[in-house]
C-alpha cells in the first residue's frame, strides 16, 4: 500500500498546493529539490558540529498531529521545560494535505522520539526515517499500536465515491487482490487514546528513566479522565433513542460510533477529496433524515454546510446543524486559547449531548 518517495522530492515544497485527499502529493521543480537538498546538508553539517547533548536530561519529541502532541505534554507534566516538543501541524493544516518542509524532515531526523499516524498520508515516513541521523530514536505508529483492531476504510451505503477510487477500481485486474486502505482517524476513540498514551508513557520513560514514577503517575491520573469522557459519551448515547448519526460532511468518526455501538450516514469517506455531493448521495440523506426523523445534521470544523444545508432543504424538515471537531486542524492560535486533546472532545460531547436531546 505505501509507495516509495524520494526524500528530497518531499522536503521542501515552498510553493506546495494544499490537497484534501488522503495520501495525495504535490510535485516540485528541480531547483526547489536543490534547495530542500542544500538545506538539509547543511543542517546535518551543523549538527555534526554542535552534537546533541542529553547527558543533562533534555530530549526530543516530534508529533505529526495535535492529539499525539497533547497527549505528551500530559505524561510528561512539569517535565515539559525538559524536552523540546514539535507539533508538525500546528498552522491548521490537517493531516490529509500536510508537505513536511526541510526543517521539518531535520527535526524528525535528530529527534530522540517520533509519533507518527501511520496511514495513506503519512507514506513519506518511511524515507524519513530511512534517512535519520539518530538511529537509536524511538518510534510509535499509531496503527501499528492499535493493530488488529486499526479499522479498515468503509464506503458505507450512500456514500460517494472519490473519482480517483473510481479510476482505480476500473483499472483493477482480474488477478490483483486490492490492498485495503486503513481509516486513519485512530485518535477520534477515546479507547484508543488510552492504548496509545501507555505506549508514549512506556518510550517516554525508556527515554527519560529518571522520571519515570511521575510519568507513571501522569499516565494513571489522565486515563482516569479519558474514562470519566468515555463514560460520559456513553450514557449520553445509551439514554438516547437516537442511535444513527447523519453526515452532511466527511466522516472521519468512524473508531468513535463503534465505540458506541452507533450507525451513521454520510457523505463521504473521512479523508475523501470531493467537495460537492452528487444529487444521489443528497437524495439518500435527505430520505435517511425523514426515515430517521432527525433532529440534527452533522459537521465538521470550518466547514461552509452547505451539503448539509442541501440535504435539509431536499428533506423538506425541520432540522439544525451541529459542527464537531475531529481535531484534524488544531493551530498554535488554538492551543494558545486553551485547546487541548480532553477539551476538545468535551465540546463533542456538549454538542452531541444537547443534540440527542431534541
Amino acid at each position: 500500500m505505501f509507495k516509495k518517495i524520494s526524500t528530497f522530492m518531499i522536503a521542501l515544497s515552498l510553493a506546495a498546493v494544499g490537497i484534501t485527499g488522503c495520501g495525495s502529493k504535490s510535485s516540485e521543480s528541480t531547483s526547489q529539490k536543490n534547495t530542500a537538498q542544500a538545506s538539509i546538508e547543511t543542517q546535518k553539517e551543523n549538527n555534526a558540529a554542535d552534537p546533541k547533548d542529553n547527558s543533562k536530561g533534555s530530549f526530543s519529541v516530534v508529533c505529526t498531529i495535535f492529539p499525539e502532541y497533547d497527549w505528551v505534554k500530559e505524561i510528561l507534566g512539569k517535565h515539559t521545560e525538559n524536552a523540546e516538543i514539535t507539533y508538525l501541524l500546528d498552522n491548521g493544516v490537517d493531516l490529509h494535505s500536510y508537505q513536511p518542509t526541510a526543517e521539518d524532515m531535520m527535526k524528525i531526523s535528530t529527534c530522540d522520539l517520533f509519533i507518527y499516524v501511520g496511514g495513506e498520508s503519512d507514506e513519506w515516513v518511511e524515507d524519513a526515517l530511512d534517512d535519520a541521523d539518530n538511529k537509536n530514536m524511538k518510534v510509535i505508529d499509531l496503527m501499528d499500536v492499535l493493530g488488529d483492531s486499526a479499522k479498515a476504510e468503509e464506503l458505507k451505503e450512500g456514500m460517494q465515491a472519490d473519482e480517483e477510487e473510481h479510476d482505480h477500481e476500473d483499472n483493477e485486474s482480474e488477478d490483483h487482490e486490492e490492498e485495503i486502505e486503513y481509516d486513519e482517524h485512530v485518535w477520534l476513540s477515546l479507547k484508543n487514546a488510552k492504548v496509545f498514551c501507555t505506549e508514549i508513557e512506556k518510550n517516554l520513560e525508556a527515554i527519560d528513566s529518571a522520571n519515570a514514577a511521575d510519568y507513571k503517575a501522569n499516565l494513571a491520573a489522565y486515563t482516569k479522565e479519558l474514562d470519566k469522557l468515555d463514560s460520559s459519551f456513553k450514557k449520553a448515547f445509551d439514554d438516547s433513542k437516537q442511535k444513527t448519526l447523519v453526515f452532511g460532511d466527511r466522516f472521519p468518526f468512524r473508531y468513535f460510533v463503534e465505540d458506541y455501538g452507533l450507525d451513521y450516514y454520510a457523505a463521504f469517506i473521512g479523508c475523501s477529496a470531493e467537495t460537492e455531493a452528487s444529487f444521489e448521495t443528497i437524495s439518500f440523506l435527505s430520505d435517511k433524515v425523514k426515515e430517521l426523523e432527525c433532529k440534527t445534521i452533522y459537521t465538521l470544523e470550518n466547514s461552509d454546510k452547505s451539503i448539509a444545508e442541501t440535504i435539509i432543504s431536499t428533506s423538506g424538515k425541520d432540522v439544525d446543524i451541529a459542527e464537531l471537531n475531529s481535531l484534524q486542524s488544531v493551530s498554535n492560535d488554538d492551543i494558545k486559547d486553551g485547546a487541548s486533546y480532553l477539551s476538545l472532545m468535551q465540546k463533542n460531547y456538549n454538542v452531541l449531548k444537547e443534540a440527542l436531546a431534541k
